[in-house]
């Protein structure tokens, strides 16, 4: 699918130099996106960061679509977009991300044996699956979706000091589970 070509009026007579007139930012994307995501590859070191670069400054022009007055000139503005936003994205890179010889490994958790973690990780989700549907949620919410106390009470529509009690016979409970005794 080509886009519509126009010949425009000041230039007739003399010569004629035809241009893209797109109506809607929508006809633009589909009609120049293989060319604007080439763009983007020769920016980037892979194809999945190229997409999402060409993403952002899509969207950045999306939001000045109304104030781009010549849209012949669009393939230039979302080039000078990719190439701010890469510029953007590789200055904060730098800063949060740096290079070593070695990958990190994660320290081993102390505790021994994998097969012990694990039954202990099964005990305590018996022993939390046991507890009063309101309290589990709590329980679930504060310890396994790091949740605050607010946003727990929040989310369920009751009050803080309601959650405070509800979390803290919820652990009594757990602390007295005679399944969990490894773990003391």
């Amino acid at each position: 699918m080509t886009p519509p070509v126009c010949t425009s009026a000041s230039d007739a007579g003399t010569r004629s130099r035809p241009y893209a007139t797109y109506p809607s930012f929508s006809s633009y994307v589909r009609a120049r996106q293989p060319v604007l995501l080439r763009t983007a590859r020769s920016l980037t070191a892979n194809p999945s960061d190229a997409e999402d670069l060409l993403q952002t400054a899509l969207a950045k022009t999306y939001v000045a679509w109304d104030r781009i007055e010549d849209h012949r000139a669009l393939d230039g503005y979302v080039r000078r977009a990719l190439l701010n936003t890469r510029t953007s994205q590789w200055r904060k890179r730098r800063v949060d991300e740096f290079a070593c010889d070695e990958l990190p490994e994660p320290e081993p958790m102390p505790g021994g044996d994998p097969a012990e973690r694990q039954a202990l990780h099964d005990a305590m989700w018996r022993a939390i699956g046991k507890l009063p549907a309101r309290q589990r949620a709590m329980v679930v919410l504060r310890y396994y979706e790091d949740l605050s106390e607010a946003q727990t009470a929040e989310l369920l529509g009751v009050s803080v000091g309601t959650v405070k009690s509800a979390v803290s016979r919820a652990l009594g409970k757990l602390r007295e589970d005679p399944e969990l005794e490894v773990a003391r």
